[in-house]
């Protein structure tokens, strides 16, 4: 197929590369504009600007990708699809009226559950038991179009949101490969969403890995499974902000209020909560490097009986 790929993060990579390896005419890559990272703020390039220039494609990178001469750019390919996987910019009808079998998104869920821009996180924080990959026709609504193929997987209880991340990105890549087959030898059915059933997935922020230590454990511990490896769940020590990596539960009872440290050991720090205990096993403190309890207890100490502010 002639193809335009629209993708920006390292989501989009695998799925470039396999399309381009598949024998796939790939004629541009359009991706975000580089942007200012690190102390220094040098400009550096999409993860898919660089895989496109290793793999010697042309890169378009307009800040805005609806504007006429986008439009023209687009059109003088005459693709016969756009694929789209995390781009970062909506598109105008205009745009996704090109293609000849429309533009096809790759989109991080069993859609039409966790629409929207975050959806492998929110489908660990809510204590989903599986996720997948679903190939869509795009229209102008958010991620609403026809769906094509899915592939589902299960979610272990101890996966961290990174890990589906990596595990989803893999698998879109093969996803895509069979959805154009399909598209182009007519063997796939467009599958019609019931919007009755969706269920949005906001954007990230990093409010959002505040711990409330009044909640379940099972919350708590899929809140910081959902927020690894960004933006991180947190909590505060003696008015001093720490991250959490890593927790598992524990059903014993012990005395005190919600949010207190009530026993601490090499295999971590226990805090009450509402229905048991959670156990704080790969932290970092300002100025110091994550890691397991065990070795920040070597040169530091915490307190029984302190409480962690929400």
């Amino acid at each position: 197929m002639n193809i335009v790929f629209m993708g920006t993060p390292d989501f989009a990579v695998p799925a470039l590369e396999k399309l381009h390896n598949e024998g796939h005419s790939i004629e541009l890559v359009i991706t975000q504009p580089d942007k200012p990272k690190g102390r220094g703020k040098k400009l550096l390039p999409t993860p898919v600007k660089s895989k496109g220039v290793e793999l010697g494609l042309e890169i378009y990178q307009p800040m805005n990708i609806n504007t006429p001469e986008s439009f023209e750019k687009i059109s003088n390919i005459n693709p016969d699809v756009i694929v789209v996987v995390a781009y970062g910019q909506i598109l105008k009808e205009n745009i996704l009226n090109i293609p000849k079998y429309g533009c096809v998104n790759i989109h991080a869920s069993l859609l039409p559950k966790y629409r929207g821009a975050a959806p492998i996180n929110w489908a660990i924080i809510n204590g989903e038991k599986e996720s997948g990959i679903t190939t869509m026709i795009m229209e102008k609504g958010l991620d609403s179009g026809d769906m094509l193929l899915k592939e589902k997987i299960l979610i272990p209880e101890d996966m961290t949101a990174g890990e589906l991340h990596d595990e989803l990105m893999n698998i879109g890549a093969e996803l895509i490969i069979k959805t154009l087959d399909g598209l182009e030898n007519n063997t796939i059915i467009p599958e019609k969403q019931n919007h009755d059933l969706s269920t949005y997935a906001p954007m990230m922020d990093k409010t959002l890995g505040e711990i409330d230590w009044d909640i379940n454990k099972e919350d708590i511990k899929n809140l910081v499974r959902g927020t690894n490896p960004w933006p991180v769940a947190y909590s505060y020590y003696d008015g001093n902000k720490f991250k959490i990596y890593k927790v598992d539960t524990l059903n014993e009872t012990f005395s005190g209020t919600k949010g207190e440290i009530v026993k601490v050991q090499d295999e971590g720090i226990y805090v009450k909560v509402s229905n048991g205990v959670i156990i704080i096993e790969e932290i970092q403190f300002p100025g110091k490097k994550r890691m397991k309890v065990k070795d920040f207890l070597k040169g530091n100490t915490i307190e029984i009986g302190k409480k962690l502010s929400k």
